[in-house]
């Protein structure tokens, strides 16, 4: 992916040697545009050191801003009060404005990143709606302090890599469109499946309250859930997420419902499933509750025997509600044969309706709670094993699977 990086002269400048040096990490090459006044807070050499480009400064005889307009997105970060103003009136007085006006004209996806006082971001309020009706796309800002701060440098690249899908889908590209290593990590059949369907994932662990200050739960770490949120939003899905407890931070730009407890996280999953396509139920939700939740703070000098019952299974009730959404379920077991393990998921199948189920081993090296890898095999009317990967690979194998299924 080639990425236009136009760097405007707000003190958040500073972040875009990490943001550029993150985009280069996952292999996509950046060029980029600095605004004169950009350069009083960065040196361009620090971004020359980041892209491993030359920066543009001004244009020459080599009519940069032509050259470089029809990249797979031009990314405004940060973007000032004075250059979204300009831009949405076609000023084009610097390198960075005359880039956006020749963008926009060969309909190059565009993405604003703005960074300023709050009370500047309140004033070009209606530049930045009209720039919105136009199709292009802005980040919110992160309101802190009185300030519109630079969003976390993952939102960033989140934002930029699902806006460039999106824009492939709309335009109808080909895999024929894509440079190689475009095409290895990115089938146009499976984005097109994807991009647009309504996907909803729960993840991490739920809490079970004993009493106000105590209750049980699991060792879910919300790591493989999040890696399929990623996933889903950057193949250009309508995600929702609802998060129980979990050791994971979760990108601003998700949309997230807190259902810390099985009770709530059974009450919100049965009130959304009807407007879903897809139900992803990677939250390891308890299987017991406490008959009784005490509204006071248990004594620790009192012998305490507590009793529980069944929770009802939420994945059961799935296919009742939408019998056309798409459910994935997910199996962890301790220490079984691998035959088994897969007999448990084709239990679950036939009990819950699941259209695909991920099983694997947590008793394995590598595939532990709170792990970084995982190692599972895909169950449907069909057996896949997947070797141990990062979740994030292990998360685009799962994708893979429901595009081939949907």
């Amino acid at each position: 992916m080639e990425i236009v990086l136009c760097v405007t002269g707000s003190v958040a400048a500073v972040e875009t040697v990490k943001l550029a040096r993150e985009f280069k990490r996952q292999g996509h090459s950046v060029k980029a545009f600095m605004t004169q006044e950009a350069t009083k807070i960065i040196h361009p050499n620090a971004l020359e050191f980041a892209t491993g480009q030359e920066v543009v400064l001004e244009l020459t005889g080599k009519i940069e801003h032509v050259k470089y307009s029809q990249a797979d997105l031009i990314l405004v970060a940060p973007a000032t009060a004075n250059t979204i103003s300009k831009f949405a009136y076609r000023i084009s007085d610097n390198p960075v404005n005359t880039l956006l006006i020749t963008a926009y004209g060969h309909d190059t996806p565009i993405v604003f990143v703005p960074s300023m006082h709050d009370s500047m971001y309140d004033a070009v309020s209606e530049n930045v709606a009209k720039l919105k009706e136009e199709g292009i796309v802005f980040l919110n800002p992160r309101l802190d302090e009185g300030k519109a701060k630079f969003p976390a440098i993952g939102d960033i690249v989140l934002e930029s890599i699902r806006t460039v899908n999106l824009d492939r889908v709309k335009k109808n590209l080909t895999d024929d469109s894509l440079d190689e290593s475009e095409i290895e990590d990115l089938n146009m059949e499976m984005l097109s499946k994807i991009a647009g369907l309504n996907v909803l994932i729960s993840l991490g662990g739920t809490f079970e309250e004993i009493d106000p200050i105590r209750g049980i739960s699991n060792r879910s770490s919300g790591k493989m859930g999040l890696e399929l949120a990623k996933e889903a939003y950057r193949l250009g899905a309508n995600l929702k997420i609802l998060a129980a407890h979990h050791e994971v931070e979760i990108p601003k730009v998700f949309d997230v419902i807190d259902a810390k407890s099985s009770s709530v996280m059974s009450e919100k999953t049965i009130e959304l499933v009807p407007d879903f396509d897809v139900f992803i139920a990677t939250a390891a939700v308890s299987d017991f509750a406490p008959i009784v939740k005490e509204d006071y703070k248990i004594s620790s000098s009192l012998n305490l025997s507590l009793e529980f019952e069944p929770v009802a299974k939420i994945i059961h009730q799935i296919k009742k509600i939408n019998p056309d959404i798409f459910l994935v379920g997910f199996k962890a077991e301790y220490n079984i044969p691998e035959e088994r393990m897969i007999q448990c998921a084709k239990t679950q199948m036939q009990d819950a309706g699941t259209d695909l189920v991920v099983a694997n081993d947590v008793y394995k090296k590598g595939c532990e709670f709170g792990s970084d890898s995982n190692e599972v095999i895909l169950v449907s009317d069909e057996i896949k094993k997947v070797g141990l990967n990062s979740k994030s690979e292990i998360a685009k194998s799962i994708f893979k699977e429901i595009a081939n299924k949907i």
